[in-house]
């Protein structure tokens, strides 16, 4: 696995930007851009496992592994979800099994610049190389709009 990172600068404090990556609804429109209906079923806290589910209900098994309100959040990737059943130990999770992807938030200059770094695999690179900067372009459209406020 090759870790691979993707930035972008949004024009909105760390918190709303945070926001817009955490709350349900919203998250819902930026990661549609990598599948339509993907969705998080969580309760958002330091260590609990994450679902990261598309239409179907198929995604990935995740931890947060580490969570700093408005700066960090880390997610180690697990496993897959298949027609609802939880694969931790097939041969072709244990490729990329103990993955992580990693969201930081920094202040530069009362704007926010979004860094995304993630662990991936040669068989990703060039969908993530494609999908990664429009879902970003999504997000910050979304943070920049006025009038979103939700706390996650």
């Amino acid at each position: 696995m090759e870790k691979h990172s993707f930035k972008i600068t949004i024009n909105a404090p760390r918190e709303k930007v945070w926001d817009i990556l955490w709350d349900d609804k919203t998250y819902q429109e930026w990661t549609a851009v990598f599948s339509p209906g993907s969705r998080a079923e969580t309760d958002w806290k330091e260590g609990s496992k994450i679902l990261f589910l598309n239409g179907e209900g198929d995604g990935m098994v995740s931890r947060i592994a580490k969570r700093r309100d408005n700066e960090f959040m880390s997610f180690e990737h697990l496993g897959e979800v298949h027609n609802g059943t939880e694969d931790m130990d097939s041969e072709g999770v244990r490729k990329w099994a103990g993955a992580m992807e990693n969201y930081t938030l920094a202040n530069i200059g009362g704007k926010t610049e979004l860094t995304v770094e993630l662990d991936m695999t040669d068989e990703h690179k060039e969908y993530f190389a494609n999908t990664w900067p429009k879902a970003l372009q999504k997000l910050r459209s979304l943070a920049e709009r006025h009038g979103h406020e939700a706390t996650v």
